[in-house]
């Protein structure tokens, strides 16, 4: 396929000299290595597909796992598996299935069908949502609406970013997301966190995972503003990164540590506000303040203005940390 200038950038960050040869480790299994700047990246992929959809397989690991790169510069953790199955139940999505395990080593699982080009499984949303949650050192239970939320931000971001949706669709899916929030209104009137801890037993999944957007565009949106576009959420992250990429941190913690590493008393308030919210927060004002216009139900983004130009930082690929 062809790639935007974005998205060359964001491939580069694989070089060639850092990709080694598959082994086989199994009869189940094949394994690829990939470095990047002494990170590993191992790849396991199920022998029961075709040697050709392997190869597509890895074109689209490459892919995805270089939009990833591309938030800090390099992956989250150090070392760390992407390991790739065929489902078993017929589907027409290319990745109908995937989850994230905190392990010794963390892995992310997807189960994909038997045959899918490298583009379809590229313009999957799923990968970029589940590659997402490893850009915080999450310990893995307890206010799930926070890490779904972040998922639910920075897949579309990293969609933009890597040039395979625009600019305005990726507005639009998060106005169309935020709009399926408010449409689940059989928990409204209940706090967030009490809908999010009670997830798989009763639903709510569209009030928990965009009420958690909205954490997230809340908080890009006033570091931005606050600091003329000195500050965003990408370079918050990445401190939090730095200090405890190894470590397993509660939620509480993660908003602690991301309030003291960049200076500010942001990320604990919205925390309080979200987790007591009643209803997905109101986003017409965010968006209004990035120059994004809202006519029925179709967003139009302004060219110019400090709304514009702090909209477009969103979606440019982060400048690497000198």
């Amino acid at each position: 396929m062809k790639h935007s200038a974005s998205a060359l950038l964001l491939i580069a960050l694989l070089s060639p000299a850092s990709l080694a040869s598959p082994a086989t480790t199994a009869d189940e299994t094949t394994r690829y290595l990939r470095v990047q700047d002494g990170r590993q990246l191992e790849v396991l992929i199920s022998n029961q597909f075709k040697p050709a959809m392997r190869d597509n397989l890895m074109q689209w690991v490459d892919y995805i796992a270089a939009a990833l790169g591309g938030v800090y510069g390099h992956w989250p953790t150090r070392h760390w598996q992407i390991s790739i199955a065929p489902t078993a139940a017929s589907s027409s999505e290319p990745i109908p299935w995937a989850q994230v395990r905190r392990e010794d080593i963390t892995r992310v699982e997807f189960f994909t069908a038997a045959f899918a080009s490298a583009d379809e499984l590229q313009r999957a949303w799923t990968s970029y949502h589940e590659l997402a949650h490893l850009l915080i050192p999450y310990q893995g239970s307890g206010d799930a609406w926070f890490s779904e939320g972040l998922a639910s931000y920075y897949q579309n971001i990293l969609q933009a970013r890597a040039g395979l949706i625009s600019e305005r669709e990726m507005w639009q899916r998060l106005y169309n997301g935020f709009q399926r929030g408010l449409a689940e209104t059989q928990f409204d009137g209940q706090a967030l966190q009490a809908v999010s801890d009670r997830l798989r037993e009763d639903g709510g999944f569209m009030r928990v995972y965009w009420s958690g957007a909205w954490y997230f565009l809340a908080a890009d949106t006033r570091l931005r503003l606050q600091s003329g576009g000195k500050l965003s959420l990408d370079k918050a992250l990445e401190r939090l990164n730095q200090c405890c990429a190894e470590e397993r941190l509660p939620v509480p913690e993660i908003v602690a540590r991301l309030d003291q590493l960049n200076r500010v008393v942001l990320f604990s308030i919205l925390y309080d506000e979200v987790a007591n919210s009643t209803a997905v927060p109101p986003f017409a004002a965010i968006f209004a303040s990035l120059g994004i216009d809202i006519e029925d139900g179709q967003i139009r983004l302004q060219e110019t203005g400090p709304g514009a130009r702090l909209r477009r930082g969103i979606v440019a690929v982060p400048a690497p940390a000198l």
